[in-house]
């Protein structure tokens, strides 16, 4: 009897070959493309760099594209959409608009179904959508209650319903606009009973990203709110995760998000550290299934990522 119990616990052991073997044949895995280390990447579900170019800075935002493309800054104010083979097949690069004489900045960007690109601009703040010739075709004007070109956006995304969901940093504050520039939804964020401190480590209400889900509901990612909001219409929150409510995550700078098809949410947790996940891959019930953690190929800074292959509608 003593042997028989030792063959079964060599056998269902995660410290042996076989058994690990299986676990890992089931386990959530995914393909993951992310900007870090003055490079755009993209690293198999095994961690290997199967494509990658240099750039310059972090980028905020970033897509692989339906044709395959992919779309990413090279710099603070251009971005760019290069072919797998690294073509580059079009560029655009913001400028102060008229009357405007101070620094421009893009941090978020989106290639609509019409072929145009939306373009957020922090600085000119507006949001303008371009054609493939580099004509403005739309400007939509931005409320910002605290001006500032590195701050005044993250991430900005044009809903179904046409209008533009886009979080503005400096106001810890994230707004749905209508096509003519009028607030008609806003959700500000509060330092939840926390003091304000300093650093990408600290606390405070600078607000990175925000999705539309599709019952109506609004997923936030806090940045440095260290924690996951979903808001309701109303302005209510109905689901949340908090800085230290997941066993072996502790929550930093909340960037990404992005909800699958299945209804879990892929979230981005940077400048938290070797000891944290760059992303990871949480139920609605809070159960992690799946973390990245590449600090070969990418480091504390990884603000833009996209997971690919996922069969399904991802909004992110």
């Amino acid at each position: 009897m003593l042997r028989f119990l030792l063959l079964l616990t060599l056998a269902v052991s995660p410290l042996f070959g076989p058994a690990r073997a299986a676990v890992a044949a089931d386990a959530v895995r995914h393909r993951v493309l992310a900007n870090d280390k003055g490079r755009i990447a993209i690293v198999s579900a095994e961690g290997k760099v199967e494509w990658e170019v240099p750039t310059r800075g972090t980028a905020h935002d970033i897509a692989l594209l339906p044709n395959g493309n992919l779309l990413f800054p090279i710099g603070a104010r251009t971005i760019v959409e290069m072919t797998p083979d690294k073509k580059e097949v079009w560029r655009y690069e913001s400028k102060p608009k008229e009357g405007y004489t101070g620094g421009v900045e893009v941090h978020a960007f989106q290639r609509l179904s019409d072929g145009r690109t939306m373009i957020a601009e922090s600085g000119n703040r507006r949001i303008i959508e371009v054609d493939r010739d580099g004509k403005i075709v739309r400007e939509v004007p931005l409320t910002v209650n605290k001006p500032d070109a590195h701050r005044d956006t993250r991430l900005a995304r044009k809903l179904d319903n046409g209008n533009y969901l886009v979080c503005h940093e400096g106001d810890g504050t994230v707004r749905e606009y209508d096509g003519a520039g009028k607030v008609v939804w806003s959700y500000a964020l509060d330092l939840n009973g926390q003091p304000r401190t300093p650093g990408h480590d600290g606390h405070g209400t600078e607000v990175f990203g925000a999705i539309r889900l599709t019952n109506g509901n609004t997923m936030i990612a806090g940045g440095n709110n260290n924690r996951i909001l979903e808001v309701t219409p109303a302005g209510k929150v109905v689901w949340s995760i908090e800085r230290d409510e997941l066993p072996g995550i502790r929550l930093f700078w909340v960037t990404t998000l992005q909800m699958l098809p299945n209804g879990n949410l892929i979230v981005g947790n940077t400048h938290a550290g070797p000891d944290n996940p760059q992303l990871f891959e949480v139920t609605r019930d809070k159960k992690v299934v799946w973390t990245f953690k590449n600090w070969d190929t990418f480091g504390n800074d990884v603000a833009a990522a996209q997971v690919l292959d996922v069969k399904g509608r991802v909004i992110r």
